[in-house]
């Protein structure tokens, strides 16, 4: 079944978010402790997802038959805050990026960088991506993360 890719649309926050939870409790999760696992769903859950969004956000989804398969969600174009697939190994995070770099770019032509604070599991996909880490691992209230650059052309 093919994977449609869209603009996530108004109302489709809780899928959205249900995709997330699903993913971070699945695979991030493991490696947080409560205070970090509570941090990110005070970012992570419907209502602040739409809040964002009504502010202007890039965020793009994926969907395959009726199930949301991935999400990205930009902060100001240059910093991906989300991205989250269910089906890994199909290419969908790398379409999810390009779009919503080509999104971000009609905003904003002059984007030169993108940066990620990526999860510790997650690293060796964003370097598949472009990104590089640019310092050591870095842990702010339970959330560890290591932050990563992608120049943008």
């Amino acid at each position: 079944m093919d994977v449609r890719y869209k603009m996530m649309e108004k109302g489709e926050e809780t899928r959205v978010c249900a995709l997330v939870e699903k993913v971070f409790n699945e695979l991030v999760a493991p490696g947080y402790g409560p205070e970090g696992i509570r941090e990110f769903f005070k970012y992570a859950n419907p209502e602040a997802l739409a809040q964002r969004a009504d502010s202007g956000q890039v965020v793009v989804v994926a969907e395959q038959g009726e199930e949301m398969v991935g999400v990205i969600e930009m902060i100001t174009c240059s910093h991906v805050s989300l991205l989250f697939v269910s089906r890994r190994g199909q290419g969908i995070a790398k379409e999810l990026f390009r779009l919503a770099m080509e999104a971000c770019r009609s905003m904003q032509p002059g984007l030169t960088h993108v940066t990620v604070n990526s999860s510790t599991y997650a690293r060796a996909a964003y370097e598949k991506l472009g990104f590089q880490g640019t310092g050591p691992q870095q842990e702010k209230s339970g959330i560890v993360f290591v932050p990563m650059v992608c120049a943008v052309d």
